[in-house]
C-alpha cells in the first residue's frame, strides 16, 4: 500500500513539475526577442543582480535607459517578466490606455491591498470610475482656495519649530522629519478638519512611524520572491505579522476620523463655504455625502479605503517633494537667491508673510525649481499596469497579461530625452519656451492620462506655500560631511535622512 501511495505522489509531483517547466518555457519564449539584460537567473530572474532600493538600485534602473532607451524586460523571478517603459513614446501607450492595476502575486499594488484596500490608488474597473467621478469635485479650485489659510497656519507652527532649531541646534534639522509632520498636519486639517498634535509631538507620532514602517515593509516584500504568497508572508514571517498589526492601527485611525465626522454632520449639517458655518467643506464631507446617479453613496469600507489612501498619498509624497526641493536649493545657492527674490517681491509692503491664493501663480521661478526637483527626485517613481489587450510597442507585440511598469524616475533621467546632463539640477528646463518643445509624456510626476493624480493641484499648492515661507525666513544650506543618497521606497526618500542647516535672515 505504501509503495502504491508513494508512486502516486511521485507521479503527481512529476506532472506538476513538468507543467511548471512547460509554463516556464512558454513564458520565456514569449519575451525572448524583447530588449533586456541577458541571462536572468532561472529562479530569481534579474532580482538576483538587482542592488535593491538603495541609490545603487536606482542607478541600476537609470542605466537601463542608456542600453535600452525606450523599454526593456525585467524578470522579477523566473516565472514573471515585466516590461519597463521609460520613454515618452512608450509611456504614453500605457498611460493613455484603460489598462488596470495588476493583482497577480509579485506585482507592486497587490502588496498594498491589506493597507489601502480598493482606494483610488489601487482600484480598477467600474469601482474606480465611479469613485473617481464622485471624488473629483473635492479638488475643484473653489474647494482648494480656502485651504491657503489652513496651510499658512500649519506652516506657522513649522517655522516656530525651525526658529528654535536655528538658535539651539546649530541650525541643523532633518527635512523629512519636520516637513513630514507639517504635511500630515495640513492634510488632517484640510481634508478632515482634524486638529492634532502632529507637529508638537515630533517624530514619535505613532501614525507617522506606522506609515514609514508600512512603506518599508511593502518594498522589502516586493524584493523577496519567497514572500509573494500571502499565506507564507502573513503566517510564517515576522514582517508579515507586523504589517497586519500596523494596518489595523492606521485603519483604526481612519475609522475614528470617519465616525467623528459622521457625528458632526448629523448634528451640524454640511458646511457650504459661505462663511456661515464653523468650518470649510472638506474632502471627508464629500466622501460621506457623495451620491452617484442612482442616489447611492460610498460604503463605510469604501470611505475608509479612500481616507487611508489620501492620508498616505497626501502627506508622504508632498513631504518628499518639499524636502528634496529644499535640498536642491541648498545645493544651488544661485537658484535659492532667485527664488527668495521672487518671494520678497511678492510679499513687499505686506505686514504678513502669508502666501495667498492669488500669489501662487506669481511664484513662477519657484514652480520651475519644484518641477525640476520632481524630475530629479520623482516622489512616485513607479506605476504598474496589466495589459488586457495586445498592442505593439516599437515593433514588438506585447501579449495580454503582461505586467508593464512605467518607471517615472527612469523616464525623468533618460539621456535621450534630457541630454547628457540629465543628472544636473537645471530649473531652466521648465522655462515656457522649453516646455513648448517638450513631449507632454516626458515629464509626468503626477502620472498622466485618465488615472493621473487627483490631488496634484492640492500638492502643488502645499509645496509652493511651505517652501516659499521657509526660504523667505531662512537661508538653507547643506551640512558638510552628510551624505545625501536616494532611496526608492514606495515614495522616493533618503537612505540616511536629509540634514539641512538653517540661517535666519536679517530683518
Amino acid at each position: 500500500m505504501f509503495e502504491i501511495v508513494s508512486s502516486i505522489l511521485l507521479g503527481l509531483a512529476g506532472v506538476i513539475m513538468y507543467a511548471a517547466y512547460r509554463k516556464y518555457q512558454k513564458l520565456h519564449e514569449l519575451y525572448k526577442d524583447f530588449p533586456g539584460r541577458p541571462n536572468p537567473h532561472w529562479f530569481f530572474g534579474h532580482l538576483k543582480e538587482f542592488p535593491g532600493e538603495s541609490e545603487a538600485g536606482i542607478n541600476y534602473n537609470v542605466d537601463l535607459t542608456k542600453h535600452y532607451p525606450r523599454f526593456c524586460t525585467f524578470w522579477v523571478s523566473g516565472f514573471m517578466c515585466v516590461l519597463i517603459f521609460h520613454h515618452p513614446e512608450t509611456v504614453k501607450l500605457l498611460l493613455k490606455s484603460s489598462a488596470p492595476k495588476p493583482r497577480k502575486p509579485g506585482t507592486i499594488y497587490v502588496f498594498g491591498l491589506p493597507w489601502l484596500g480598493e482606494g483610488l490608488l489601487i482600484a480598477n474597473g467600474d469601482r474606480w470610475t465611479r469613485n473617481r467621478k464622485l471624488l473629483t469635485p473635492a479638488f475643484h479650485f473653489d474647494i482648494l482656495q480656502p485651504y491657503t489659510q489652513v496651510h499658512n497656519q500649519c506652516v506657522d507652527i513649522l517655522l516656530e519649530r525651525l526658529q528654535t532649531v536655528s538658535q539651539n541646534n546649530g541650525g541643523i534639522f532633518d527635512g523629512f522629519e519636520y516637513i513630514g509632520l507639517c504635511s500630515l498636519d495640513i492634510i488632517l486639517r484640510c481634508a478632515f478638519s482634524s486638529r492634532t498634535d502632529a507637529q508638537t509631538r515630533g517624530d514619535d507620532h505613532p501614525y507617522v512611524k506606522a506609515v514609514h514602517r508600512l512603506t518599508e515593509l511593502w518594498v522589502k516584500r516586493s524584493l523577496n520572491v519567497f514572500h509573494y504568497l500571502d499565506w507564507i508572508y502573513f503566517s510564517l514571517t515576522s514582517n508579515g505579522r507586523e504589517f497586519i498589526k500596523l494596518c489595523n492601527y492606521v485603519q483604526n485611525v481612519a475609522n475614528d476620523i470617519i465616525q467623528k465626522r459622521k457625528n458632526v454632520i448629523e448634528k451640524e449639517g454640511i458646511p457650504n463655504n459661505d462663511g456661515n458655518k464653523k468650518r470649510c467643506l472638506d474632502f471627508l464631507d464629500m466622501l460621506i455625502t457623495a451620491r452617484d446617479e442612482n442616489g447611492e453613496g460610498l460604503s463605510d469600507e469604501e470611505i475608509r479605503c479612500e481616507v487611508d489612501t489620501f492620508l498616505f498619498e497626501g502627506h508622504d509624497t508632498t513631504n518628499s517633494g518639499i524636502t528634496f526641493t529644499l535640498l536642491c536649493l541648498a545645493e544651488n545657492p544661485e537658484y535659492q537667491d532667485k527664488v527668495r527674490q521672487e518671494i520678497d517681491d511678492i510679499l513687499y509692503g505686506r505686514d504678513t508673510d502669508y502666501i495667498q491664493w492669488k500669489d501662487l501663480a506669481k511664484l513662477e521661478y519657484l514652480t520651475m525649481c519644484i518641477k525640476e526637483t520632481l524630475r530629479h527626485y520623482s516622489p512616485v517613481h513607479v506605476i504598474q499596469r496589466e495589459i488586457t489587450e495586445e498592442f505593439c510597442a516599437d515593433g514588438y507585440n506585447v501579449p495580454v497579461g503582461t505586467n508593464v511598469v512605467v518607471n517615472i524616475h527612469n523616464l525623468h533621467h533618460n539621456p535621450t530625452i534630457w541630454g547628457d546632463d540629465y543628472n544636473m539640477y537645471k530649473p531652466d528646463r521648465f522655462l515656457p519656451e522649453n516646455i513648448q518643445n517638450m513631449d507632454p509624456f516626458a515629464f509626468v510626476p503626477f502620472s498622466a492620462g485618465p488615472r493621473n493624480c487627483i490631488g496634484q493641484n492640492f500638492a502643488m499648492m502645499e509645496m509652493k506655500i511651505m517652501i516659499a515661507r521657509i526660504i523667505h525666513r531662512f537661508k538653507v544650506e547643506t551640512v558638510p560631511g552628510h551624505v545625501y543618497k536616494k532611496k526608492s521606497s514606495v515614495v522616493m526618500k533618503s537612505e540616511n535622512g536629509v540634514l539641512l542647516k538653517l540661517i535666519p535672515r536679517d530683518k
